[in-house]
């Protein structure tokens, strides 16, 4: 297998390797943003954002970002979406170089994408309660005028 490291992220010959798809990442991101209150227009824009940076590859190099963009991965690597990693590159001065990448965790979104939705029930049981008591109830009888 060859891996080659390239300035929009990395790249490999390896045919085995998954990619995720944008349904796996909007169904992996309603079932965690989602429930925090995200909503699905929202959810929908970031999946497209996430896919814009990824696409095909599993990494992004971190000079690539603006830090703007820094602060979204900040928060997808809080979600369990990608994770960091960095390579040392010793040049010819002697110095050493670190180079940055954000590795998208596809795994984790797979298993994300096929969590089960939740079975909303018909109605609320509370608000069952009172649909089920008899309409008289409800009339109210103007108060006795006697003292």
């Amino acid at each position: 297998m060859i891996i080659q490291k390239g300035i929009y992220g990395v790249a490999s010959n390896d045919k085995t390797m998954s990619v995720v798809s944008m349904e796996e990442l909007v169904l992996a991101l309603k079932n965690t943003l989602g429930k925090k209150g995200m909503q699905e227009n929202d959810i929908k824009r970031l999946a497209e954002y996430i896919m814009s940076f990824f696409g095909y590859t599993d990494s992004v190099i971190d000079n690539r970002l603006t830090s703007e963009d820094r602060d979204v991965f900040y928060m997808l690597e809080e979600e369990g979406f990608v994770t960091t990693t960095e390579e040392e590159v010793h040049l010819k001065k002697g110095k050493m170089w670190r180079i940055h990448y954000w590795i998208l965790k596809k795994d984790q979104i797979t298993r994300l994408s096929s969590i089960p939705e939740e079975t909303k029930p018909e109605a609320d049981e509370v608000a069952m309660i009172y649909e089920n008591i008899d309409k008289d109830v409800w009339a109210r009888e103007p108060p006795s005028q006697s003292h």
